[in-house]
């Protein structure tokens, strides 16, 4: 029994370095973006211009006109030589 119980102290010890190292890492990375941005100023927000009402839209529609009927001449004589 007692073999089992260094191993699982052994596994939570291993488990608390690697959390541990995670957040440091972690911790370290944040740090230095945040140093990064330390100095930098955001540019002024420039002044909104004023929203302009949109002006209607007027459709162009042609009215359907009828077709005229077709005036078909009178047929010629096709002679094959």
């Amino acid at each position: 029994m007692s073999l089992l119980s260094v191993q699982s102290h052994g596994f939570l010890w291993c488990l608390f370095l690697l959390v541990t190292c995670i957040i440091i890492v972690h911790g370290i990375k944040l740090a230095m973006i945040g140093y990064r941005t330390i100095g930098k100023k955001l540019p002024p927000e420039p002044p909104k211009a004023p929203e302009k009402t949109p002006e209607p839209v007027y459709y162009l529609v042609e009215r359907k006109k009828k077709r005229a009927k077709a005036e078909y001449a009178a047929p010629k004589k096709i002679s094959f030589q």
